[in-house]
């Protein structure tokens, strides 16, 4: 494991320190170090590994890209921010998600590989945690969201499939698409 792989790792548990998942009583940190570790399966490279580690920390915390690039360098940069998206300050996340959840898909479509590999860490961290408090708990489980509307949801996990289907002989892209059919249908 590399050097931008440690301090990656020991920076984000620092950045999300009390968070939260949506929720739950889980550290937050658990999520990124996850998605992590699925992008692991599918890469070796140290820098995008540490992006999946990292990929929260411009969008949930005050940590800044500039911040990112002085500690991690440019390429590290591009892909945290790459994943953050305009969380529209001010406006009730409740409103602007499809608009937040389109651009994010309109993104992807023409992504590098590596910002796909990413995503589909972080997407397919997010399907089993909700796949499992599914199970545990059934409909009551969207009202954590900001889109309580499980057929909205829906669309955004399979159509994040669809963005990522350059990825489709990997296990963990394999693994998400069965996810999002288990939990939707």
């Amino acid at each position: 494991m590399g050097a931008v792989l440690d301090k990656a790792i020991i920076f984000a548990t620092k950045a999300h320190k009390s968070q939260c998942r949506k929720g739950t009583e889980n550290p937050y940190i658990l999520h990124p170090l996850e998605a992590a570790a699925i992008v692991g399966t599918i890469t070796t490279d140290d820098e995008i590994i540490a992006g999946a580690v990292l990929h929260d920390v411009v969008e949930d915390t005050d940590t800044t890209v500039d911040q990112i690039e002085d500690l991690f360098g440019a390429r590290v940069a591009a892909l945290v921010a790459s994943e953050s998206e305009n969380k529209r300050e001010g406006k009730p996340a409740e409103s602007t998600w499809k608009i937040r959840k389109q651009e994010t898909l309109d993104h992807l479509q023409t992504a590098p590989i590596d910002v796909k590999m990413i995503t589909l860490g972080d997407k397919l961290s997010n399907m089993r945690a909700i796949y499992r408090d599914y199970n545990a708990i059934g409909d009551e489980l969207w009202q954590r969201f900001n889109q309580k509307d499980k057929n909205q949801q829906y669309w955004y996990y399979k159509s994040i499939a669809e963005c990522l289907s350059e990825l489709k002989d990997y296990p963990a892209y394999k693994e998400y698409v069965d996810l999002v059919e288990k939990t939707f249908h």
